[in-house]
């Protein structure tokens, strides 16, 4: 009976542990120091990632981290404005996506939703009408969409103008090595404006892509159209 259950935990062992921890030794630092996915479970950056969507993350956009951790082996980038990134919360440590809104340096303000940078209005215009295929009723019937330029990157954002949110602050000067997110779902979103201040070393990536999409109001039905399509 013995040598069977020694014989059978060698077969286990050979055939079952062994390759799985190496794939885990492999997989594992890559998805940690490579490249990665998020699972998105709330709304904050309606109507560009929606939730019940997976995106993909760009580990090595920015730099080069030791597996596990958010030590910097190598630096060659820094988010830019318009960019969405991931990161640890500075509040609580939970993985956030959001819009890169301030870079060190720059002075922020928010007066009525309108963002101004470093004493110059961000540009606007009106949104095309391609972010209703997917909004709520009530987006449909309260939301106000537009288009807002931020660098070279337009983004589409919503405003809900009865929901309770922070829609105005005094200028701010973002610090040093520190970055000022927000949400595109600009009144349903906590961002910097709630938490502070982000620091380069709690960014973890840029969010590239939608891998898949899955309505979280239908079952989990796909939304095949949005699989697979590029972030802006």
């Amino acid at each position: 009976m013995k040598n069977q259950l020694a014989s059978a935990s060698r077969y286990l062992f050979r055939e079952w542990i062994k390759p799985l921890a190496l794939v885990a030794a492999i997989v594992l630092p890559l998805k940690s120091a490579v490249a990665d996915w998020n699972w998105v479970p709330s709304g904050s950056m309606r109507p560009t990632i929606l939730e019940g969507e997976l995106v993909f993350i760009n580990k090595l956009a920015y730099d080069l981290k030791v597996p596990f951790t958010t030590h910097h082996l190598a630096e060659w980038d820094n988010p830019q404005r318009g960019e969405i990134a991931v990161f640890y919360s500075p509040k609580d440590g939970t993985r956030l996506v959001k819009r890169v809104i301030g870079l060190p340096g720059d002075r922020i303000a928010l007066h009525a939703n309108q963002l101004t940078i470093n004493g110059q209005p961000v540009a606007w215009s009106a949104a095309n009408e391609t972010w209703r295929t997917y909004a709520t009723a009530q987006e449909k019937s309260e939301a106000i969409a537009t288009t807002e330029m931020l660098g070279t990157v337009p983004h589409p954002i919503l405003s809900l103008p009865r929901q309770m949110a922070l829609r105005d602050f005094d200028e701010i000067t973002v610090p040093a090595g520190q970055y000022f997110m927000m949400g595109d779902n600009r009144d349903c979103s906590f961002d910097s404006r709630y938490f502070g201040f982000v620091p380069r070393q709690q960014i973890i990536g840029r969010a590239n892509a939608v891998v898949l999409s899955f309505n979280t109001d239908r079952y989990l039905l796909p939304r095949l159209s949005r699989c697979f399509s590029r972030l802006l």
